[in-house]
């Protein structure tokens, strides 16, 4: 039986979280064109043919209990600006990954990341019960960093050579956590910066 029970629908205050679905995909794919998005990820997901295989196998990841995709919605104008998913859910050891978290360029910088985050996190924790919660990014994305070091991530590392992109070249990963003695301390935290973002 899978960790997650589907469908798991997340509710912010500007963001919703809803389960990827097939109907969902060329939306995806029309956002994605950016290349902006692509720079530091194992896949140019500007390409239609990479995306949408990509956003399949988490469809089929779902079924097996290994990943969890969602959409984010901008909830005043129902639009979708991007995706994000759990990855390499581990039940038995209540772990798993908050990862292939993309956005419009249009929304960088914005509270829509920061809420999007306290919504996986506090579902982790407070639904799921999870002991660890893992984020992982190119070691070179300090973009990507900072926003994960914000949110309450711990660095514990640089693993070299952790993944292999679409054009062949090696990609040193930064690995971050936070754990379930952690939270209510990163969940006051993160609470904070939502609301002072978004007033």
């Amino acid at each position: 039986m899978n960790w997650i029970t589907h469908p798991v629908t997340l509710v912010g205050t500007q963001v919703l979280l809803q389960p990827l679905e097939v109907m969902h995909i060329e939306k995806l794919i029309h956002l994605a064109k950016d290349k902006r998005i692509w720079q530091h990820y194992a896949i140019d997901g500007s390409d239609t043919n990479k995306l949408k295989s990509s956003l399949e196998t988490a469809l089929i990841e779902r079924e097996k209990g290994k990943q969890y995709p969602f959409v984010i919605i901008l909830k005043n104008d129902n639009k979708i600006i991007g995706s994000t998913r759990f990855l390499d859910i581990q039940a038995e050891q209540k772990k798993l990954e908050i990862g292939w978290t993309w956005l419009h360029p249009d929304y960088w910088g914005t509270k829509v990341n920061l809420e999007c985050k306290l919504l996986l996190l506090t579902f982790c924790f407070e639904e799921l019960k999870a002991k660890r919660v893992q984020l992982k990014t190119d070691e070179n994305n300090i973009r990507s960093r900072k926003a994960i070091e914000k949110i309450g991530g711990l660095f514990e590392g640089i693993l070299r050579n952790d993944m292999i992109r679409d054009n062949g070249t090696s990609r040193n990963s930064a690995y971050y956590s936070i754990i379930e003695s952690e939270w209510e301390t990163t969940s006051s935290n993160l609470s904070k910066l939502v609301n002072q973002k978004m007033s």
